[in-house]
């Protein structure tokens, strides 16, 4: 389980899978990982690939410097091999690829480095964005993420995640603890998504 400064162990419950949801806890990258992947497939699917991920390269965990060296092409087929990583398994593994590099030079390949240090939420959200794959509203999802449930809190940490920094919100990633939040964070994206095509039908 990931450990927060405070040394103390948490638990993630977003892949809805224990395997899949313990690696998420026990490494930074994992989940970096996993919401680098989640977008335009389902929640549990995108959270569920760095296990995949991980077994698929023979091993338990990930490590950024092998997933940085590995050869392009051969890195894409572990995304394309079937059942798929994602719904576009080519242009995710060069997402993922590049995100892990990235950090090779720039954090010494330590995912949990992007935040360790961050003395503010505003300095932690332009680290976020400063990640490969990463715009503003997924930085600031995990951003929320890292305050809500694995305790990383710089201060002003609730105000640089915006919305999704709000106490009580079913707005994201952020907020999945189980099924039912999980169910309910589907419900808001649903209606926010009809609200935004209503929006624009009636332009």
């Amino acid at each position: 389980m990931t450990k927060s400064d405070n040394g103390k162990a948490h638990t993630l419950r977003i892949a809805q899978e224990p395997d899949a949801d313990a690696l998420l806890g026990s490494s930074p990258l994992a989940a970096l990982v996993g919401m680098l992947l989640d977008q335009q497939v389902p929640m549990e699917w995108a959270f569920t690939g760095p296990l995949t991920l991980a077994r698929r390269m023979g091993s338990d965990d990930l490590d950024a410097r092998a997933i940085a060296a590995y050869d392009p092409e051969a890195f894409t087929g572990l995304f394309t091999e079937k059942p798929a990583l994602h719904r576009y398994p080519g242009s995710m593994a060069k997402r993922v690829q590049q995100l892990c590099q990235f950090l090779v030079a720039e954090y010494d390949g330590r995912a949990e480095a992007v935040w360790a240090d961050a003395a503010t939420g505003a300095e932690l959200l332009k680290r976020l964005n400063a990640l490969p794959g990463f715009g503003t509203q997924k930085a600031q999802i995990f951003l929320a993420l890292l305050g809500k449930q694995l305790g990383v809190r710089p201060t002003g940490w609730r105000e640089a995640a915006g919305a999704y920094g709000e106490k009580g919100s079913h707005r994201s990633a952020a907020d999945i603890t189980g099924p039912e939040s999980l169910a309910e964070v589907r419900a808001h994206k649903q209606q926010a998504k009809a609200a935004a095509k209503a929006a624009g039908g009636s332009g």
